[in-house]
């Protein structure tokens, strides 16, 4: 699993918006960027829609005041369910992050392999990256939800 003070790794990736969906690498995503990042299990299920997302969404000028440049949502779902689910939760101020094959999920070693219910699917996590290097990261326990939380990650900043 990655760890604090290691360069996140360079893979293409995809940000869906409004405009479409347009594939990056993570160097050129995060570089030069104060980044909050913070991943979960799946796009339209109970605690990301309800809580985990919408936290960030009512967050993002508290964390923008703190000097966080970006606030991405990473999901190990296509870039059609990212964008749409981005559209439902009002989140216009955050980058929707698809990891349509897991490939950064993997690369992080943060994969929750969930079997018939989901597959391959993300741990639920948040970290602060500083031109791409990781300067927090609060990964949560299994079926928890605590570290990972918008108002944890603003206190830390």
């Amino acid at each position: 699993m990655i760890q604090v003070g290691e360069k996140i790794p360079a893979v293409d990736v995809t940000v869906a918006s409004a405009e479409g969906h347009k594939k990056i690498n993570t160097v050129d995503l995060f570089g030069g960027k104060k980044v909050v990042l913070f991943a979960l299990p799946g796009a339209f299920t109970p605690t990301c829609s309800a809580a985990h997302l919408p936290g960030y969404v009512v967050h993002a000028d508290d964390l923008k005041a703190k000097g966080v440049d970006m606030i991405a949502c990473l999901s190990v779902n296509d870039a059609f369910v990212m964008q749409a689910w981005g559209q439902a939760q009002n989140a216009e101020n955050l980058t929707m992050i698809a990891d349509g094959g897991g490939a950064l999920t993997k690369a992080l070693g943060l994969v929750l392999e969930t079997g018939d219910f989901g597959g391959t699917r993300s741990q639920r996590y948040a970290m602060v990256l500083e031109d791409g290097v990781v300067k927090l990261l609060n990964v949560e326990a299994p079926n928890s939800f605590e570290v990972s939380k918008a108002e944890v990650v603003l206190s830390a900043l």
